[in-house]
């Protein structure tokens, strides 16, 4: 079993994966023990307000977390150097959005969900578990789904798999709003920040510095 799941996921794209997650987890916590509720914004706009509730969404919204996991696979697959640009340009994007949460803490209001189900459960659920202030402008969720679409698109993977993998991100940029759990805005503020993050990588060559920190050796290629 073990070794049949090294040759699905190559070995050196475990760091990378668990550096992507200690990431996102902190750029949500921390901005939590700066949180003062007489200092939120409000970026809605008057569309975001005739956005309906569909449940349907969470569908998309719970599954991105899968779509991250094989995006990184995929590309760790298809080439460790757009592994390790991708990875550092992520480590850059978190932390970016880390100083905006305290700076621009956000806050969304919720619809009340009384009808049961398990769609209406689900939600329920993420509604627990998710604050519904601070961690909105960007959206981590969009800047995920995008990074990973970003980054494999440019390498030698299947044509269907990268159709297929823009199309489920564009179902989370959607689930973002049926849901009520961003703005519209919260949408290409994600995709900027980390399309920003990704060319100073490529400018300052971090990605490279990240390698050799993870892997001690020179960073495998495709």
């Amino acid at each position: 079993m073990i070794s049949k799941l090294k040759k699905i996921i190559p070995s050196y794209c475990l760091l990378p994966l668990i550096v992507a997650v200690v990431f996102t987890n902190l750029a949500y916590f921390i901005p939590k023990f700066f949180y003062d509720p007489g200092h939120v914004y409000d970026l809605s706009l008057g569309i975001d307000k005739t956005i309906p509730f569909l449940p349907i969404f969470i569908l998309f919204y719970v599954l991105a977390y899968l779509q991250w996991i094989v995006g990184f696979v995929m590309i760790a697959r298809a080439s460790g150097e757009e592994l390790y640009k991708l990875t550092a340009a992520d480590m850059l994007a978190k932390s970016i959005c880390c100083i905006i949460f305290i700076a621009l803490p956000t806050i969304i209001v919720r619809p009340e969900i009384t009808e049961g189900g398990f769609l209406n459960g689900l939600t329920s659920l993420i509604y627990a578990a998710d604050t519904p202030a601070i961690n909105l402008f960007p959206s981590i969720h969009c800047l995920e789904s995008w990074a990973v679409f970003r980054c494999a698109i440019k390498l030698k993977l299947p044509i269907g798999y990268k159709i297929a993998l823009g199309l489920f991100s564009l179902g989370v940029f959607a689930s973002v709003l049926f849901v009520k759990q961003h703005f519209i805005i919260d949408i290409p503020a994600g995709i900027l920040v980390f399309e920003l993050a990704y060319f100073i990588v490529n400018r300052t060559r971090l990605d490279e510095k990240l390698a050799k920190l993870l892997t001690k050796t020179k960073k495998p290629s495709c």
